[in-house]
């Protein structure tokens, strides 16, 4: 498949740089498992150049638990320097509000457009909790995008709560991963200006025909050009073309919501020719079942064209 795909040039303007096809960035890493951070600004540059709107670092995707935070603060350096950025979302969550609230303010002042932020997650936080999370991070004056995870987090941003923190000014865009596509529904009654985001790759086309403003991807680490052009589809009522993407992209997207999402993807990227390479402890390699899966997966995008 031959796709022709127009980038757009970054503009300061945009008050609203989390919308579009933003990619969870896999972090590319050495032998010896130290960051190799020329070949992660030249993935950061590969991303735009092939037709995505910005990059999400230091996300889960990006092992951020597990970067010391002098490696943290480079990453968001070093995308910053390669795409510019109104581009760059980096994730800030982190075990306490005030440091979550130092990463916005690194974010910030690196030129970031906005940041990416996990409620509490070193405990099932309550109510209370999360708006006062949300609200400490918010002082950095950076937009914030909240990020729902209940799977991994154990703390679920219902709508009515979403709703709350955009009322409050606390957030001002949700990347959804709760998998349950009928809160996009309720999310455009009670907060309609609250945008929604596609936050986990199998659910895509289904967020995107109820609405979704951007999607923080996994999979177009290793295919982008096909990916973009799924959820450009889908977002313009082009069904045709979304559905029949969707179902070749299916098999290695729904790899996004599973445990083993950075080892997967990681494997995709390095049969495309990109570096995905090893993760650090504890993650461990994909069992030997697993990833025969992916890398079939793979080679039949590839031999579809969708690399």
């Amino acid at each position: 498949m031959t796709t022709t795909m127009t980038t757009t040039e970054p503009t300061t303007t945009d008050p609203r740089p989390w919308r579009g096809v933003l990619v969870a960035t896999a972090l590319p890493l050495n032998d010896d498992l130290s960051v190799n951070f020329d070949r992660y600004a030249e993935h950061c540059s590969w991303l735009v150049e092939n037709g995505c709107d910005g990059v999400v670092p230091n996300g889960s995707l990006g092992e951020y638990q597990v970067l010391t935070p002098e490696e943290r603060a480079r990453v968001v350096e070093t995308a910053v320097a390669a795409i510019g950025g109104e581009r760059v979302m980096p994730g800030v969550a982190a075990y306490g509000s005030a440091e979550s609230r130092r990463w916005a303010e690194q974010a910030r002042d690196a030129g970031c457009g906005s940041v990416m932020l996990l409620p509490p997650n070193a405990y099932r936080a309550d109510r209370r909790s999360v708006l006062a999370h949300y609200a400490e991070v918010a002082k950095a004056g950076v937009p914030i995008v909240a990020y729902n995870n209940p799977i991994d987090t154990k703390v679920d941003l219902v709508p009515e709560l979403l709703a709350e923190l955009h009322a409050e000014g606390c957030i001002q865009a949700v990347k959804e991963f709760s998998g349950d596509v009928r809160r996009a529904y309720q999310l455009a009654e009670i907060a309609p200006e609250l945008d929604l985001l596609i936050g986990a790759d199998d659910v895509l086309l289904e967020l995107a025909l109820a609405g979704a403003k951007g999607w923080v991807a996994g999979y177009p680490n290793a295919l982008p050009r096909s990916s973009v052009e799924l959820y450009r589809a889908a977002v313009g009522g082009d069904l045709a073309t979304a559905k029949k993407l969707y179902e070749q992209l299916h098999p290695l997207l729904r790899w996004d919501s599973k445990v083993e999402f950075v080892q997967a993807i990681k494997l995709s990227m390095d049969l495309v020719g990109r570096h995905g390479g090893a993760c650090r402890p504890p993650r461990v390699p994909l069992l030997p079942e697993q990833e025969a899966v992916v890398r079939a997966a793979t080679e039949r995008a590839v031999a579809a064209g969708l690399v």
